[in-house]
This record gives structure tokens, C-alpha cells and sequence, in this order.
């Protein structure tokens, strides 16, 4: 779980019932049909804006953004150098006993192309190829949550239009002015807080996340490609610790 993600949802939330409790109450901001045009509002323009298997995987995109298990950088080079230390030693043929050990599909994969003795251009072209598939599912799950982000206050502004037509065509109840108006105003606070503490922040996270997939990936890449063409365990680390801040090289003993 990314304790940072939740507990910034959290955090805003509660400063925010604060502040309201401290001038008020909270049930002025209790509106069900403002929730009704903002939140319904939403998720109908987002399946106008995108297939419906790719809508009904918005759940699993926000899963990833707030549950996503960071892989260690430093756990990783230890294993590639493991795995270089063992191929120098007995053959890039062992490593295939050694399988057991990768839970990443990716490196496993990358590895018994190696064991398999894919030639070094070849094996970079195929890693290369999935590693830009899956950048492209990641932008692609990022705009849903973007469209979520850009459609909420859009939606909370026609709210405010909803609730101003219900205000003026009461102009002669004066009971009817007050709900109207709050319909008008709180529909506009419900799509700002759903876009800026939640889905523009998530997109944020989610773009932080592939990049750093990303980058862990194209090291796998560097790791595999050094091992199969026999490098000094010591030369491999190298390698790979240059895709770390030299803080964590230190940490991992790269230093």
C-alpha cells in the first residue's frame, strides 16, 4: 500500500471537514443531487470517452495508484549481480536453475532468452518491444483517470447551471431560492475537490510510478544483456548503480 497516496487523501478530507465544521455545519455541504450530476456526470462522459473494456478497468488503475508494491531498486541489483557472479563462475546455463528465484515475468523472461542463447541485438529488440507496449498501457490507463480529472469540474459547472435555472424559475417562492442555490454552489465544490485532491493527484502518481517501472525495467535490460556477454560481477554492478542517485548506491554498497 502507498501509506503517501492514502494518507494525502486522508489528510485533505479531514483538513477539509475541519475547516467547514469550524464556521458551520457539515450537512450544508450534503447534497444528493449534486453528488447525482457530478459523479453520474462523470463516469457517463468517461464511457462516451473510452471503450467499455477499458472503462470497467478504471477499478484496477486506481488500485495501482494507492496498493502498487514498489520493487527495491538495490534488492534488484543484488540479484542481477548474483545471477552475473554465478554465470561467470559455472555458465550462463546455470541461471536456468535459478529460475525459481525471479518473480518479475519481465526479467524472467529476458534471462531464459539469454540462457536460450538469443543473440544480444535480438534479445534488447524484443525486451525494447514490450517495455513500449507497456509504457503504452500505462498512458493509456493514466487518461482514463486524466479524463475523470478534467471532466469533474466541467460537470460541477453544469451543476451551477442546473441550480441557477432551478433559483430563477422559483423567483416567486422564496423557499425554492435556497435549495436551488445550494445545488448551484456545491456541485462546483464537488467536482473541484474530486479533481484536485483525487483524480488529478492519482494521474500524477500513476505517470510517477511508470516511470520509475520503466526505468527498473531498462536496468533489468542492462543487467541481462552484461551477464550474457560475460562481465565482471563488479562491472555489472557499476552499470546498474548508475541508474540510482549515488545516495542509494551508497545504501547498496555500489559506492
Amino acid at each position: 500500500m502507498d501509506i503517501a497516496t492514502l494518507g494525502g487523501l486522508i489528510l485533505g478530507l479531514v483538513l477539509l471537514v475541519v475547516a467547514i465544521v469550524s464556521k458551520g455545519s457539515i450537512m450544508l455541504f450534503i447534497d444528493p443531487g449534486s453528488v447525482i450530476i457530478v459523479v453520474g456526470g462523470m463516469i457517463a462522459a468517461v464511457m462516451v470517452s473510452f471503450p467499455l473494456k477499458l472503462f470497467l478497468s478504471v477499478g484496477k488503475v486506481v488500485m495501482k495508484a494507492v496498493f502498487a508494491v514498489e520493487q527495491p531498486v538495490n534488492d534488484m541489483i543484488a540479484l542481477l549481480v548474483k545471477f552475473a557472479e554465478r554465470a561467470r563462475r559455472e555458465g550462463i546455463l546455470a541461471l536456468e536453475k535459478q529460475m525459481e528465484e525471479v518473480n518479475d515475468e519481465f526479467l524472467r523472461n529476458g534471462i531464459q532468452l539469454a540462457v536460450d542463447g538469443t543473440e544480444p541485438e535480438l534479445l534488447r529488440d524484443i525486451m525494447m518491444t514490450e517495455l513500449s507496449y507497456l509504457e503504452e498501457r500505462h498512458k493509456t490507463g493514466k487518461s482514463l483517470i486524466d479524463a475523470f480529472g478534467a471532466l469533474g469540474p466541467a460537470w460541477g459547472m453544469i451543476g451551477t447551471l442546473v441550480g441557477l435555472v432551478l433559483m430563477l424559475a422559483n423567483l416567486d417562492d422564496p423557499d425554492a431560492l435556497g435549495p436551488g442555490m445550494a445545488v448551484a454552489l456545491i456541485t462546483t465544490f464537488y467536482g473541484a475537490i474530486l479533481a484536485n485532491l483525487v483524480f488529478i493527484p492519482m494521474a500524477s502518481k500513476l505517470e510517477r510510478r511508470s516511470k520509475e517501472e520503466l526505468l527498473l525495467r531498462e536496468m533489468m535490460i542492462m543487467g541481462i544483456l552484461s551477464i550474457q556477454s560475460g562481465d565482471n560481477p563488479r562491472i555489472v554492478e557499476q552499470k546498474l548503480n548508475s541508474f540510482i542517485a549515488p545516495s542509494d548506491r551508497q545504501m547498496s554498497g555500489g559506492d
